[in-house]
């Protein structure tokens, strides 16, 4: 027969059976020490009986009185050898199986040593006198039942005591001789064999009767055991779905679950403050030090931000990468309470005032972070949101100190924001453009103005830039820059950007349609750094231009520096995109973090000098030298060099001076439809041809 059974799982029942043996035998020994405690009284009774018939009719005491201190010794050795009896003995941390063997041998030889001394009362009988042989053989043979009947839970005790008992008296029968003493003799020997399967009997029946016990015992401890290991494993799975792995803070749904409690326990009348933070700078650390260092630093905020809350019974977080949430209520007086004050729907009251209110707790948070981050070697800042109030939910709160601490990074950095009726409406808004944003896209609502680059010191188009246009019915033009942070949000990014691609390939074959001066206009398009580094930009650029059977250099990507340098996925887009013929251009140059080196790599074909420079050009000679440098050094590296924010025309003079090569910005014109801004270059460059 196949044996299916495993070898873990065979194991573990030779395991299990190896424990009942052992409780069994335990059991055995701890009866088989009971009994014989119970029946050595009764032995000393009936071996001082015994020794006072024998002193009454034999005419020398010294044999009766040596027997009978043979039986006091005996059963002394008995009676200390089964002293202990502690159910102790059968569990786990009680004698182990030869410790039990060893006193059962123990046991059983005292019992064998009793039995050896019962067995020379034999010596004491007369066949001369009948009575007395009757009265020893009598005490014997009572002696040996009472051991049977005592000790049936282990078959070697009395075995070993009625054997050499009765042996003596079958000897001294067989001794005598006659026909009566050798028919007694034999029925003396049919009685040990009866005792010894007595004996043997219930020592089979107690076995078994011990093993159905023990194997209930087993199992309720198994049980035990088995429910105290999944208590243990569900608390442990507990935690670890609501608590961070790192830094063993609350995660998302556990801070979520543990803020909720808290908020329920409090009530709806009391004012409670949920806090966002955020570490500034923790990116370089990742960067410089390796992720180890950076998790390092995670365990360390997190540490002290429990030392530092526990005060205020806060519940902290950790919501994600190096944003941490905490939710708590302040003690300190609240200024102007009373009713729903603040935004609708935000739930804000006027500031709370005392060491536990939500701006005091993050002014102290941000002047103290540098106790948590300084194992590193370096100093990170800590900018944080707040939101506060009673008449809103927790998933509302944290939403808003969210936004609060999105508005304290684009303040700076390293400051705390409380979220306010103007962060409310953009928060609004934002959520009104998230949830338009995919109809905007089907229905074309979002469209593709255009702005003049312009040589020969303004007079002939050079190129045109490309800026995304959405007028919202609700809340007007939205900036680009939050329709690509919409997009990102909502996953529609790389829709945006295909859809922004085809209008702008519409508008390249509008412009050749528009006559022979417009077949070589290239037309620039932003890509956001998001965009580049998530998106395969690359093989979306030219599948479209591709499907539109346009030719590459009609087309430029403008990027700002900071994605000219960020990751090789990034610089490998670029430079795919490069070596089919597309310009790269540079926005913003000389406000970024290395801008020297963005030059370095061939694909780069057009700077444009950031905004700040020309609007101080009159009144800084540092700005006029930093432009006429890059201007020098566009035209060293044979790259083009875009002054951008013209706004004047002094502005316009002194570019001119300079010997700005392409200008860009107001002054010209602001960025309108296609069809506008032909037209306005045609007019433009009709002038200037009749003038000339």
């Amino acid at each position: 027969m196949v044996d299916f059974t495993s070898s873990s799982d065979a194991s573990t029942l030779t395991a299990a059976d190896d424990v009942l043996v052992r409780w069994v035998r335990a059991d055995q020994l701890l009866s088989v020490r009971r009994s014989v405690r119970a029946v050595v009284p009764s032995g000393m009774a009936v071996g001082l009986a015994a020794a006072g018939v024998a002193l009454y009719s034999s005419a020398s005491s010294t044999e009766p009185l040596a027997w009978l201190l043979l039986v006091v010794l005996s059963n002394a050795f008995r009676a200390f050898v089964c002293r202990s009896v502690r159910a102790s003995e059968r569990s786990p941390g009680g004698l182990d199986e030869l410790g039990i063997a060893g006193q059962l041998r123990l046991v059983t030889l005292s019992s064998f040593l009793s039995g050896c001394v019962w067995a020379l009362l034999p010596m004491f009988c007369s066949s001369e006198v009948p009575s007395q042989t009757l009265f020893f053989m009598t005490v014997v043979c009572g002696v040996c039942a009472g051991s049977v009947i005592y000790s049936a839970a282990y078959a070697p005790v009395p075995v070993v005591f009625v054997t050499p008992a009765l042996l003596s008296v079958t000897g001294w029968l067989l001794w005598t001789g006659g026909f009566y003493h050798n028919a007694l003799a034999l029925m003396v020997v049919m009685y040990l064999g009866t005792l010894v399967h007595a004996s043997l009997r219930g020592d089979r029946a107690y076995q078994v009767s011990s093993r159905l016990k023990n194997e209930a015992l087993f199992m309720a401890s198994e049980l035990r055991q088995t429910h105290a290991q999944s208590s243990r494993t569900a608390r442990e799975l507990d935690f670890r779905a609501n608590h961070d792995s790192l830094t063993g803070l609350f995660n998302r749904e556990g801070f979520f679950e543990a803020a909720s409690r808290f908020d329920h326990a409090m009530g709806s009348r009391h004012d409670h403050a949920a806090l966002m933070l955020d570490l500034d700078g923790f990116k370089a650390v990742n960067d410089a030090f390796g992720h180890k260092t950076g998790d390092q630093v995670l365990q360390d905020v997190g540490r002290w931000l429990q030392a530092r809350l526990a005060k205020h019974d806060a519940v902290v977080g950790r919501w994600g990468g190096d944003e941490f949430a905490v939710f708590y209520h302040p003690r300190g007086e609240q200024v102007g309470q009373g009713g729903k004050e603040g935004h609708e729907g935000q739930g804000a009251q006027g500031p709370h005032q005392g060491p536990d209110a939500p701006e005091a707790v993050a002014e102290e948070l941000i002047r103290s972070i540098g106790q948590a981050t300084s194992s590193y070697g370096g100093q990170l800042g800590l900018s944080i949101g707040i939101c506060t109030g009673h008449d809103c939910s927790v998933a509302e709160m944290l939403s808003f100190s969210d936004e609060a601490l999105y508005e304290a990074k684009r303040l700076g950095r390293n400051r705390c924001h409380r979220f306010d009726h103007a962060l409310h409406s953009r928060l609004l808004s934002r959520r009104d453009i998230e949830r338009d944003l995919a109809e905007a896209i089907a229905s074309n609502a979002i469209c593709v103005w255009y702005q003049p680059i312009l040589g020969e010191g303004g007079h002939r188009l050079h190129s045109l830039e490309a800026l995304l246009r959405w007028q919202h019915p609700r809340h007007g033009w939205v900036a680009p820059a939050d329709v690509i942070y919409a997009a990102a949000n909502t996953g529609l990014a790389e829709r945006l950007l295909r859809h922004i691609l085809g209008e702008i390939c519409k508008g390249i074959e509008q412009l050749s349609a528009a006559g022979a001066r417009f077949d070589d206009v290239p037309v620039a398009m932003n890509v956001s750094p998001r965009e580049m580094a998530q998106l395969p930009v690359d093989a979306i650029v030219l599948d479209c231009l591709a499907k539109h059977g346009l030719p590459t250099h009609r087309l430029q990507i403008e990027i700002t520096e900071e994605v000219a340098l960020d990751t090789s996925a990034a610089k490998m887009r670029l430079r795919a995109l490069a070596e089919a013929g597309i310009s790269i251009v540079i926005d913003d140059f000389g406000v970024g973090y290395s801008s020297l080196a963005s030059l370095r790599g061939e694909h780069v074909r057009q700077v444009k000098i950031d905004r700040s420079f020309i609007l101080n050009l009159a009144s800084s000679p540092g700005s006029r030298l930093m432009v006429e440098a890059v201007i020098r050094l566009g035209q060293s590296l044979f790259i083009e060099v875009v002054a951008e924010g013209v706004e004047n025309r002094e502005e316009l003079e002194a570019l001119k001076a300079l010997g700005s090569p392409l200008l860009q910005g107001y002054y010209f014109m602001r960025p309108a439809p296609l069809a506008k801004v032909i037209a306005w270059a045609e007019q433009r460059e009709d002038a200037a041809t009749a003038q000339s």
